[in-house]
């Protein structure tokens, strides 16, 4: 469309973007949102500030777009080197790309110049910080568990009415599968769910969120509490007939814990 930016993402991203809407709707808070990414407190309080700020364009990877390092000319790369290794020998790539416009005239950016000496064995790779401890580990096979949920957003983009993206996302491979509804209810989740596993096949296990479609909010029934139970929705029930093990994010929270 005319006048439009079209933002490429991946899967991965996607799976992101739904998430941090929820977050920003108040449908989950931050601390599901970093276990359901498997991210850091840290690294999720980035993403929403990136997408209030900029939009679902936000989520999008901060290189895609910008001009690759090898596109410059080689002869300026070899210049480079041969610059580092007669007059600036044992400068970092900061210092250096400093050095080169002052000095030089060379206009060159200190992360064009690490890959650079790197390569060449000038100097050597930086070393990681170890990982931040995530909030959970993802599912190592295919198939044991699948996160499903509603994204409310404008998605038609003013032309017609607020609609729901109900998402399936196999939480082992990030493989998406998704519908768009009227509303985030019981039928569409359902009718989600089966046309899911009519491709894919039932998973191991459900991972959902709080929602009144994924979890009674009743009190419990004299029966209820002669047979120790609690109230199921109407979802949760299918899961069992299903043999689908539901998990919601407080629970799963608690059995890390354990």
């Amino acid at each position: 469309m005319a006048g439009k930016d079209i933002i490429m993402m991946t899967q991965e991203e996607l799976k992101r973007l739904h998430i941090i809407r929820k977050e920003l709707d108040g449908r989950i808070k931050q601390i599901e949102a970093a276990e359901i990414l498997s991210l850091s407190d840290r690294q999720i309080r980035r993403l929403l500030g990136r997408v209030r700020e900029e939009g679902d364009a936000g989520i999008a990877h901060k290189s895609r777009g910008k001009e690759s390092n090898r596109r410059l000319p080689e002869k300026i790369r070899k210049k480079v080197i041969k610059l580092y290794r007669q007059k600036y020998n044992g400068f970092g790539p900061t210092l250096l790309s400093e050095k080169l416009f002052e000095e030089e005239a060379l206009k060159i950016s200190d992360e064009t110049i690490r890959p650079w000496l790197i390569e060449t064995g000038d100097i050597k790779k930086r070393r990681r910080h170890k990982k931040h401890r995530r909030w959970r580990e993802r599912k190592g096979h295919y198939g044991e568990m699948l996160q499903i949920d509603g994204s409310h957003h404008h998605w038609l983009e003013g032309r017609g009415p607020e609609i729901v993206l109900m998402g399936c996302i196999d939480d082992a491979t990030n493989k998406i599968f998704g519908r768009f509804y009227e509303y985030e209810g019981t039928m569409p989740a359902m009718d989600c769910f089966k046309r899911y596993i009519g491709l894919y096949g039932l998973p191991g296990s459900i991972y959902i969120d709080r929602h009144t479609t994924y979890k009674s909010n009743a009190k419990p029934t004299i029966e209820d509490d002669l047979l120790d139970r609690k109230p199921l929705s109407q979802f949760e029930r299918a899961m069992g007939e299903f043999g689908v093990e539901a998990l919601h994010a407080q629970i799963a929270l608690r059995q890390r814990a354990g």
